[in-house]
């Protein structure tokens, strides 16, 4: 659920609590490194662990000259200007620059008693963080902070997405789309090219003292390892599906994003006039399904 939901307007939103009840602490969260990592996080840097592996070491150096320089050339930069951004990213604080300036940001904060006041912030001060703060700063019930010009909270980076870090995200999801489709079309060229004219990707001189046409090479050049055709294809097969489904991912976000820089709008601010607009259709009520229905799908963009 997105922590900006109606019922996760809360530092730490719990089931069942009243709103009467005092939200129990939890202490901010710096950046995406901080513990516990996301499961989705973990997922992301094995994928491009797989995809650097496989690419690099055994598909891009099938490719005949001068082919697979100038792959290693876009394919490697992609990667390279994506691990980059990706780690900016995560360790960059997004987080207000008057909670930053804060002595004592890790230490506790004080419980939000909703008794009090309805709202972490109200009248452009945060009650939790206790500063002063702009109209597009909002307080992130997961990172447990107040975030400079908030986007949205990403799952994949553990971290909250807001200005001081926007960019790095935004060129760290280019570089992977395109990164993503370059090894997405080498793998599907080798794999047609393996029925049509296998002799054209056996171009390596190690090939020179291997006889069976069945034997392939992987990790071309600089460690040699024998491999058959089901191997490889198998192999193959397996990357083609997993980076169709990454670049489906990964292209969506990039339109949504590019929707949103058309519009002038952030992921945060979508989201509210998704409600407003469900709202005013009569959608939402007080223990309306609908209510839920439209948290649920707000939340798939406010934490990716």
């Amino acid at each position: 659920m997105s922590c900006f939901s109606k019922r996760l307007r809360r530092t730490a939103p719990m089931h069942g609590s009243s709103r009467n009840e005092l939200v129990p602490y939890k202490p901010p969260r710096m950046n995406g490194w901080s513990w516990p990592p996301q499961a989705f996080q973990v997922i992301a840097w094995l994928l491009y662990s797989y995809f650097a592996i496989v690419g690099f070491g055994i598909y891009t150096p099938l490719l005949p000259l001068p082919w697979n320089h100038v792959v290693y050339a876009l394919m490697g930069l992609a990667f390279i200007v994506h691990f980059f951004t990706h780690i900016a990213a995560v360790t960059i604080d997004p987080a207000d620059a008057g909670m930053r300036a804060k002595q004592n940001y890790s230490g506790p904060m004080p419980h939000f008693d909703r008794t009090k006041q309805p709202h972490v912030i109200q009248d452009l001060h945060c009650y939790l963080c206790d500063i002063k703060v702009g109209p597009k700063v909002k307080h992130c019930g997961v990172c447990n902070k107040c975030i400079e010009d908030f986007d949205h909270h990403c799952k994949w980076l553990n971290t909250c997405v807001g200005g001081r870090n926007y960019w790095h995200f935004f060129v760290a999801l280019c570089s992977a789309a395109l990164g993503v489709f370059l090894l997405f079309v080498v793998i599907l060229f080798i794999f047609i090219q393996h029925y049509l004219d296998p002799n054209s990707l056996r171009t390596d001189p190690h090939y020179h003292n291997v006889l069976e046409n069945g034997t392939w090479l992987v990790f071309l050049p600089l460690a040699p390892i024998k491999t058959s055709s089901a191997g490889l294809l198998i192999l193959a097969f397996i990357t083609v599906m997993l980076s169709m489904s990454c670049l489906a991912l990964l292209t969506h976000l990039l339109g949504f994003h590019f929707y949103l820089f058309h519009k002038g709008i952030s992921t945060y601010d979508y989201v509210k006039m998704q409600r407003q607009k469900q709202a005013r259709n009569g959608d939402v009520e007080e223990g309306n399904p609908h209510d839920e229905k439209m948290d649920n799908k707000a939340s798939q963009y406010m934490q990716i």
